[in-house]
């Protein structure tokens, strides 16, 4: 499954640099050595957050966090938690599960029209 999610999110960063939407991914998952996950975690390295992030602040946004899903896959409980962390800073937050999902999120977000459903 994470393979699925991994070429979703390659889509969505490529389309985002084709369309010049200012966006980074920040690599929190995945299994790694213990050494390694002691290293990330000394430098910040939360559970939960978000996979991209797409730093253009918009009406009332300061920006847009993306969860990538595939399929049925849900949000963890920390995921639930920075959700609402964020959101509660004026942040958006949304569950894609696709390019075309990414795609109707970006242009609500920048039309002003979101939606507070995932």
């Amino acid at each position: 499954m994470k393979d699925f999610e991994h070429q979703i999110q390659v889509a969505i960063v490529n389309y985002c640099k084709y369309n010049r939407i200012p966006i980074f991914a920040i690599p929190n998952g995945g299994h790694r050595y213990y050494s390694v996950a002691i290293k990330l975690k000394k430098e910040g390295v939360v559970s939960g957050v978000a996979d991209l992030f797409v730093y253009q602040p918009m009406n009332q946004y300061s920006g847009l966090f993306i969860e990538v899903k595939y399929e049925y896959n849900k949000q963890s409980e920390n995921q639930k938690v920075f959700e609402k962390n964020v959101k509660q800073l004026g942040y958006q937050y949304k569950l894609v599960y696709s390019l075309d999902d990414f795609i109707k999120v970006w242009d609500e977000y920048r039309t002003n029209e979101i939606s507070e459903k995932n």
